[in-house]
């Protein structure tokens, strides 16, 4: 399996990056992380340790003061900034949803320039919510008659529409209840495994048995080590 990635191209290079403050303070530096087709990264660490600075970085979201980034072998310039964040999409721990349906804010990403070429499939994405058990009429209802975890339910649906390349992961599941967790997981391994592209993802979580469950490898803050994530048979 390491071969066989060793001989694909880089997905997402992160060398050396930084984030610094006016006062010169470093909130994050010194860190690195390759991320492969097909790689399953979680991210632990304790609170305020630099993981959401750190993706948020990743997703090019917050402009870095040190190092490069580097999306499939190369760097990315400000003009090619709206293709890279339709590849490599970033899913906030607290989402947000415009006004209208759950159809209105699974159709908004597609509007934009950078994805016009994507279809919005409306059968993968009542495929998509059997898998969450919600109705055909769950298209239909507004936004702010969600709860936080079907906000979030929406938001996981809305980047998966776009078939991203990699997908950046900010806990997505610290307000969802055990069941509903338990799915979400399942629909991402369910994205790897189903995807044509060999996609891969980066995932924060406090939740170290989420970790060992979801990833491959483990990345821990503030150390920013990556270690291999062996899996029980």
């Amino acid at each position: 399996m390491n071969e066989e990635k060793s001989s694909q191209h880089c997905l997402l290079e992160v060398d050396n990056i930084g984030r610094q403050i006016s006062t010169g303070q470093w909130l994050i530096r010194h860190k690195s992380l390759n991320v492969q087709p097909g790689d399953r990264i979680a991210i632990v660490g304790p609170n305020g340790s630099g993981k959401s600075l750190f993706l948020r970085s990743l997703a090019m979201l917050d402009e870095i003061q040190e190092g490069e980034i580097r999306f499939l072998d190369a760097s990315v310039e400000d003009k090619q900034l709206p293709s890279f964040r339709s590849q490599v999409v970033y899913l906030q721990q607290n989402p947000v949803l415009i006004e209208g349906t759950v159809e209105t804010n699974l159709k908004l990403a597609l509007q934009f320039i950078a994805n016009e070429n994507k279809a919005h499939d409306l059968s993968q994405v009542m495929n998509l919510l059997k898998s969450f058990e919600k109705p055909d009429k769950f298209l239909h209802l507004k936004s702010s008659a969600l709860s936080g975890g079907e906000a979030q339910i929406v938001a996981l649906l809305r980047a998966l529409i776009l078939s991203p390349r990699v997908l950046l992961l900010d806990e997505p599941t610290s307000a969802l209840d055990p069941e509903t967790s338990s799915r979400f997981e399942s629909m991402i391994d369910a994205w790897m495994e189903t995807s044509k592209q060999s996609p891969a993802f980066v995932w924060i979580t406090h939740d170290h048995l989420q970790a060992h469950r979801i990833a491959d490898q483990i990345m821990t803050f503030p150390s920013g080590t990556v270690t291999l994530c062996p899996k029980t048979q």
